[in-house]
């Protein structure tokens, strides 16, 4: 038993519950004070670098949200209405684990490659993914600021697919979105924090992903939101030394393998 059985269906759970997660925890990183010891770029170098307002950004992530909402909730319903008995057996939760892992692998798998192709093809680059690097200097709120086209494409799809092959049911559907929105935003906050449990637990973290959004960095460093095993296996991974700022915060630097 969860604590919305009863209240609302797990489909219903897990269309809405990753949004309000985002914003949340995207909220939290947004309403903490300048923690500047902590920064991975200084406050100048977000105000002076980003090539788009806040509030734009604000209206790009609720767009993607709601076209995420639609394909979510119209899949989930689909999937239960499907099973001919009408009633769904949870899982074992060695057996859901087991089906978080494979949509995890899905997951990083869909969107190593997409994101990839979307550097590679100077086309697609240019008028869809160079959106979401508009945010030269990564914050929590804007971890879901793309084109519409790559929203859909790249999470949205990506999701779907993800769920459909790891065999999960809506119930545990919410669990792993959950917690692929709490990654996402995480890798996107711009602060080094210390005992977050993301930097200590996965290599592909909020340094990392910040050496994509460098200029050197461009072309490496692909993966996410989950493990760097497609970037390390095809040539394309970029490790990186947190060097501190006399200033304060800290520095990601590229380093050599």
């Amino acid at each position: 038993m969860v604590f919305w059985e009863g209240y609302v269906s797990d489909e219903v759970m897990g269309t809405f519950a990753p949004i309000v997660v985002y914003w949340v925890y995207a909220g939290f990183y947004h309403l903490l004070p300048p923690l500047d010891n902590f920064r991975l770029h200084t406050q100048r170098d977000e105000e002076k670098k980003n090539l788009v307002p806040f509030k734009a950004v604000v209206k790009g992530v609720l767009l993607q949200q709601l076209v995420q909402a639609i394909v979510a909730l119209t899949l989930l319903t689909t999937t239960a209405n499907a099973n001919a008995s009408g009633v769904i057996v949870q899982p074992s939760i060695t057996k859901q684990a087991l089906q978080i892992l494979i949509a995890m692998f899905v997951m990083d798998s869909w969107q190593y490659f997409v994101h990839r192709y979307m550097h590679q093809n100077k086309f697609l680059y240019r008028h869809i993914h160079s959106q979401h690097h508009r945010l030269v200097v990564p914050y929590a709120i804007g971890a879901l600021y793309n084109h519409p086209m790559e929203g859909l494409l790249l999470d949205t799809v990506g999701g779907a697919i993800s769920f459909l092959v790891s065999g999960m049911t809506a119930r545990t559907a919410v669990v792993f979105f959950c917690f692929a929105v709490v990654k996402t935003v995480d890798d996107h906050c711009g602060l080094w924090l210390p005992g977050n449990i993301f930097h200590l637990f996965f290599q592909n973290n909020t340094a990392y992903h910040d050496i994509h959004h460098q200029l050197q960095g461009l072309k490496y460093n692909y993966s996410q939101p989950f493990f760097p095993i497609w970037d390390k296996l095809l040539g394309t991974h970029m490790p990186f030394n947190l060097v501190k700022r006399p200033e304060g915060g800290f520095e990601a630097r590229p380093a050599k393998d």
